[in-house]
């Protein structure tokens, strides 16, 4: 017992480091009330504030190897300087966020990932392809940084910060499933991905295509894409003003795309509730988050959506990690 109160001294000094982290973290709370100020983010000063916050990296603590100290001890210590660890990077990813509200009551279908998801936990290499149209390949956004697929990157190389991590743009403006069908062998199969991020069938809605013919295109290139072993996120429709003045279109879409994500067990990102969400619950400007053309996003609509699909990796990860064995036709239903 008598190791007792320096024991305690040493949880208290790891609490007060845990308690002031915390502060740190609950920035971006507030910076998610200043919906006018939401471009902040990308600014050349927050940038100047990544470099200095990425190279910053807590203290290792002795206190947790000391074989002097009894086992129960270490372990106790061992997990408030990992809790630390852990605030200290979600502090320092503040500077690459932007302020953006996670939908209350979209239903979230993305799934468990169980091949990405373990790769990354085993600290494997990982190649993810985003595969779609022009809002894949970035149009709206001032920079090629600043594209979904870049701003994803980003946000699991900081949060896997070891790992290599690769993730590739193959997007092309003006296509839908009759143009991606062709490219899928190259550049999908051909590729291997532990992760396809299919977004698909706003060019559809805004050409007028057969849907049911769509939807036999994508539930094929579902099939032939799972059978390569790539885990799968299909991407509906952007909410914008050129696909809602086509109301019953995109409904079909959206409900479309979600049948073929049912069926064939994989998951599905829904960006046009998401995105109807900022606008009719959050109360954001439709031209705060999409470009004057009224249909593609702009660098916070891109940068919003990725987060939250980066968040749905990192939540698969840590079900790994935590020893949850969720079988891979099993897609999970929460609240995002």
């Amino acid at each position: 017992m008598r190791f007792a109160v320096p024991f305690r001294r040493t949880i208290r000094r790891s609490v007060s480091a845990i308690a002031a982290m915390a502060l740190l973290s609950t920035a971006p709370l507030y910076a998610q009330t200043a919906q006018g100020d939401q471009h902040a983010a990308l600014s050349a000063g927050v940038k100047a504030e990544v470099a200095k916050s990425d190279t910053a990296q807590p203290e290792t603590s002795t206190a947790a190897t000391d074989p002097a100290m009894p086992t129960d001890q270490r372990s106790a210590t061992a997990k408030a300087i990992d809790k630390v660890r852990q605030v200290a990077k979600s502090a320092g990813d503040i500077f690459h966020r932007v302020p953006c509200l996670e939908p209350k009551g979209v239903p979230n279908t993305t799934g468990s990932l169980p091949h990405v998801a373990a790769k990354l936990a085993a600290g494997k290499p990982i190649v993810i392809v985003a595969f779609g149209s022009s809002s894949t390949q970035g149009y709206g956004s001032t920079s090629p940084e600043f594209t979904y697929p870049n701003r994803l990157a980003g946000q699991l190389r900081r949060q896997y910060p070891t790992a290599d991590i690769t993730v590739l743009n193959h997007g092309k403006g003006g296509d839908d499933a009759p143009e991606m069908m062709k490219r899928l062998q190259s550049e999908v199969l051909d590729v291997h991905a532990d992760l396809v991020i299919w977004q698909v069938g706003t060019n559809a809605v805004l050409r007028n295509l057969d849907q049911s013919e769509t939807e036999k295109q994508v539930a094929d290139g579902v099939a032939r894409i799972q059978a390569g072993g790539s885990d799968v996120v299909l991407v509906d429709p952007q909410y914008s003003p050129r696909v809602t003045e086509r109301p019953e279109s995109a409904r079909g879409m959206v409900k479309l795309l979600g049948r073929i994500a049912a069926l064939r067990h994989v998951g599905i990102f829904p960006r046009f509730e998401v995105m109807r969400d900022w606008h009719e619950k959050q109360a954001i400007p439709i031209n705060d988050f999409v470009i004057a053309d009224g249909l593609h996003m702009n660098d916070w609509g891109y940068a919003c959506f990725a987060q939250l699909l980066g968040d749905d990796i990192i939540r698969s990860v840590g079900q790994v990690r935590a020893g949850v064995n969720v079988p891979g036709d099993v897609r999970t239903y929460r609240p995002m």
